[in-house]
């Protein structure tokens, strides 16, 4: 099979085109041979090559145009060798705007029982049927390159909250050493240009909760002069308080010309105080994942639509919200299909989580635009904490 060489796609570029005047936070354009995205955003995790429950027309029609796919996965199955020679992760999946992959770094962490790390690389022991697969950042590299990611991550290693002082030193270590590893091989200042368009490698930030650490990794990424960088190894167990604290004191780290990227954080008012303190990009699998255990995200908190007490509740899930789930379906319906076990279900609230998120950053990025941030984010927080307080109110009333 010959593959097609898309000429004239757009280099990878970012800017800063508006800043809060009382905060960190910025308004943001990314250029990538796929498109182009306005930052803040929020990219939905399509694992396995599909954001679960969710065609891709429905997808785009939320206002999504940056997704993300999993090194790690897709190596396993289908195989990235052959994800290539079906012209790439983009056509294969059906997929026209930009991507992102994941290294398989995060997989060192949560699939820690299957691995054993040493400076060389990973070896790790298959989910699917105990195979053993040896991933080095050369490794991740080629599956990357070969997926046809517009933004490809370096290989790191991130540890649980709670690591001993020393493990995370070593950690810092490695993942700086993988790093290098990963920009000899991908490219000269971490841009390759492969089939057509250019591809991208962004660092990945490691140290935990330990501040001399994350400064001293944050230093040693920065030296490589990659196009982005990224904030790993938080939302990893840590208090909340200092999950905060490590992207406040690590995005002031970043080279205020490259995107910031807050990885795996992912909860409303996570979003908007990151975005206060400068971040730029973000994903989480939390939107999909409480859609199918039939959880939904409104501005004023969660909603369990499974719950008894809307067994008979005509009103949409969130009246405020102007998505084809709210505008056509009541609550009542979508526990009946909880209920009863429908696919329609988790698709419904699967849609409505994913298209509720990317208003939120659409509010965010016009707060900013509108030099009116502070106001914004303010009332979203107010909003969505008031919410959430008389939801575990009435939880402990129904206890009682």
């Amino acid at each position: 099979m010959v593959l097609e060489v898309e000429e004239g796609r757009p280099r990878f570029s970012f800017r800063v085109v508006g800043r809060d005047r009382g905060s960190e936070a910025r308004l943001g354009c990314l250029a990538t041979p796929h498109g182009e995205i306005e930052t803040p955003v929020f990219m939905p995790v399509g694992t396995a090559g599909s954001v679960k429950a969710l065609p891709f027309d429905a997808l785009w029609a939320t206002g999504t145009r940056l997704i993300l796919g999993n090194t790690y996965h897709l190596y396993l199955r289908p195989g990235h060798d052959r994800v290539e020679r079906l012209g790439g992760l983009h056509r294969f999946q059906g997929w026209d705007g930009a991507l992102l992959t994941d290294s398989a770094g995060f997989q060192v962490f949560s699939l820690a029982e299957l691995n054993r790390v040493t400076d060389e690389g990973v070896r790790f022991r298959s989910h699917l049927d105990g195979g053993t697969h040896f991933f080095t950042p050369e490794l991740s590299m080629e599956i990357q390159l070969a997926l046809g990611a517009d933004i490809c991550m370096a290989f790191d290693h991130c540890l649980p909250h709670g690591a001993d002082p020393a493990a995370v030193a070593a950690a810092v270590d490695r993942t700086t050493r993988w790093a290098q590893r990963c920009r000899d091989t991908f490219g000269g200042g971490g841009r390759a240009q492969r089939r057509g368009w250019e591809r991208v490698l962004f660092g990945i930030v490691q140290g935990g909760t330990l501040a001399a650490q994350r400064r001293r990794s944050a230093a040693e990424l920065v030296a490589l002069d990659l196009p982005g960088y990224a904030i790993g190894g938080l939302a990893v167990g840590e208090p909340v308080g200092a999950t905060r604290d490590m992207t406040e004191l690590t995005a002031a780290l970043l080279p205020a010309d490259r995107p910031r990227y807050l990885m795996g954080v992912g909860f409303p008012d996570d979003l908007i105080e990151s975005v206060r303190r400068g971040v730029d990009m973000f994903d989480c699998v939390l939107p999909t994942r409480m859609a199918r255990n039939g959880t939904l995200l409104t501005r004023h908190g969660r909603l369990v639509v499974r719950n008894r007490a809307y067994a008979e509740d005509e009103r949409p899930p969130d009246p405020e919200c102007a998505c084809p789930t709210c505008r056509r379906h009541s609550r009542a319906y979508l526990r009946h299909l909880f209920q009863a076990r429908e696919i329609l279900g988790p698709v419904l609230a699967t849609l409505h989580n994913v298209h509720w998120y990317q208003e939120l950053m659409a509010t965010l990025r016009e707060g900013l635009r509108a030099d009116r941030f502070a106001a914004t984010a303010a009332r979203l927080l107010a909003d969505w904490q008031g919410g959430e307080s008389a939801r575990r109110a009435d939880i402990q009333r129904a206890g009682r």
